[in-house]
């Protein structure tokens, strides 16, 4: 996908500058699994024609032979996918077949192909053809016979045959050769096509344009209140036309994710006349996981920030694949809105209940659930900027207001102080939907006599990479911290002394009801403050801040 959209962007007559194939290899268990259907259905749609995999058709996985869990055709399954179909059936020696097929493959340019390649597992070994030898060493003795029936020396160890070197280093040399030819064809293209090669080299660079920043949204107190998803999109069409590298789409949610701007152009084939593989809206559809997976492939490539567009809920389909962005330092944003029981009567089916604690607890993740326009335009900021660490965006469906003291200057660091109060009584921190009812019940507690501060805190993992003297201006010792969340409380406990939020699963109705019965009101998170106040202070002694640890 990578190839045919930078292709069709940039490539000019006598400049191919993006030509590849991109080959997969996969295996019985990569096809049981549910991304190789959503994944293969994908491509077949986009007729991805230079996409080609190679099927190691063993018949063996961990459990043994695969006739006791897998018996379909993958060959029909395949041309039903709209797939180019070939095989080999001696995909053990015969490598004339093997490239033969490979070279047919390439020659179809209208359909992704697949080469069912049959092979037996351990070839050569006693344990040839069992599940014994999938992930288990080989006996001394079965190494030795093993090499000499390939015309190795049996009593060398960690032995590799110059021939086997020279035909490695013959293939780096024509690699750095095809590389030198592909840099000075970039060249010339520079040269002729000035305003092209500049966009495309920054963007091979990973650098962004400047001044992009620039047309980021700002709003002040009194701007109409919106949801953040809709925030959402005002940021994605005010930077559309200044980051040509984003590209996204959304999988079969657009019309609730909005993640679609008013001039986008589809990535289709044109034969289809959808769209075009220049075009920089993917509809992935009802296909979390490949969109997570296409995402990170996308990403790895180079040159394109990709984001995708379902509900906050259903990034859980994709866990394995945004554990890899992570993982691999793939720059992906996954824009996941509908993101807690504010999204109302779909109830708890929908409502992501745990969904925020899985992704902030997973390493170089940020996770961001911002709480009003200055924030939403933050996250998306920092997101952009994010090379190497792929980001979520928790928007609601509810309206947010704009609030007073919100910045994207004080919202990029990850938390700040939304409202101050000098010799406090009380500290509430949140985040997202509930940041403006916890500004509620704090002028509450104000005409209470309770001096409350609010913290909104739109990014744990963001706000834990400030420096600690800014961390602890903004968390400092003095008074509890209560934490106020609709989500599961787990992990609060970092930056509260006490914490409220959901007990268990959500509910199905209006959500100013759910809120209501859920106690997450201004006036009710004011009573449990003063619980909060009247416990410590009973309880005495100095209170320190939950940032303050010994490790």
């Amino acid at each position: 996908m990578a190839e045919a959209h930078l292709a069709a962007t940039y490539n000019k007559d006598g400049y191919n500058l993006f030509d590849n194939y991109t080959y997969v290899f996969l295996g019985d268990g990569c096809l049981m699994e549910g991304v190789a259907s959503e994944a293969a259905s994908t491509a077949g749609h986009l007729q991805l024609g230079k996409l080609i995999a190679i099927y190691d058709d063993n018949h063996i996985s961990i459990d043994g032979d695969t006739n006791v869990a897998f018996t379909e055709d993958v060959e029909k399954r395949f041309e039903a996918y709209g797939w180019h179909v070939l095989r080999v059936n001696d995909g053990d020696s015969d490598l004339a077949a093997i490239a033969e097929a490979i070279s047919a493959a390439q020659k179809v340019t209208d359909k992704p192909s697949i080469i069912k390649l049959r092979t037996t597992i351990g070839y050569g070994s006693k344990q040839q053809g069992t599940h014994g030898v999938h992930g288990a060493p080989l006996k001394k003795d079965d190494i030795a016979n093993l090499k000499t029936k390939f015309g190795f020396n049996a009593e060398a160890t960690f032995n590799i045959p110059d021939e086997v070197y020279q035909t490695y280093r013959d293939i780096a040399d024509r690699g750095a050769d095809a590389e030198k030819q592909w840099e000075a064809l970039l060249a010339e293209y520079v040269q002729k096509f000035p305003e092209e090669g500049k966009e495309l080299t920054r963007r091979i660079n990973g650098d962004l344009p400047e001044g992009w920043e620039n047309k980021l949204p700002v709003y002040k107190p009194g701007d109409g209140a919106q949801a953040s998803r809709k925030y959402s999109e005002i940021v994605l069409q005010a930077i559309h036309a200044s980051v040509p590298e984003l590209v996204g789409g959304s999988a079969d949610l657009t019309g609730s994710n909005l993640t679609r701007v008013k001039e986008a152009v589809d990535f289709q084939p044109p034969a289809t006349g959808l769209g075009n593989y220049a075009g920089r809206y993917i509809r992935y559809g009802v296909r979390e996981h490949a969109m997570g997976a296409i995402m990170n492939g996308l990403a790895a490539y180079g040159g394109i920030i990709p984001f995708g567009g379902t509900f906050l809920n259903f990034v859980s389909y994709a866990a394995g694949a945004v554990r890899l962005s992570a993982l691999s330092h793939h720059q992906v944003i996954w824009v996941a809105t509908h993101d807690s029981i504010g999204l109302g009567e779909d109830g708890p089916t929908h409502q992501p209940i745990e969904t925020a604690i899985h992704l902030r607890a997973l390493p170089n993740l940020n996770f961001w659930r911002p709480a009003d326009g200055n924030e939403t335009s933050a996250a998306y900021l920092h997101a952009i900027r994010a090379r190497g660490t792929p980001s979520v965006l928790s928007l609601s469906r509810q309206n947010l207001p704009n609030l007073q003291n919100s910045t994207i200057e004080n919202a990029i660091k990850g938390g700040y102080v939304i409202a101050d109060a000098q010799g406090e009584d009380l500290n509430i921190v949140s985040t997202g939907s509930e940041v403006p009812i916890v500004l509620e019940a704090a002028g509450l507690l104000e005409k209470a006599g309770i001096k409350t501060r609010v913290i909104s805190l739109p990014s744990w993992e963001v706000f834990d990479a400030q420096d600690e003297e800014y961390r602890l201006n903004v968390f400092r010792s003095g008074a509890p911290y209560l934490s106020v969340e609709a989500y599961s409380t787990t992990g609060w406990q970092k930056y509260s002394h006490e914490q409220f939020g959901l007990p268990a699963w959500g509910a199905s109705g209006p959500y100013q009801k759910i809120y209501e019965k859920f106690g997450l009101t201004g006036p009710n998170i004011a009573e449990v403050g003063k619980k909060v106040v009247n416990f410590y202070k009973k309880k005495g002694g100095e209170v320190v801040s939950p940032l303050v640890h010994a490790i």
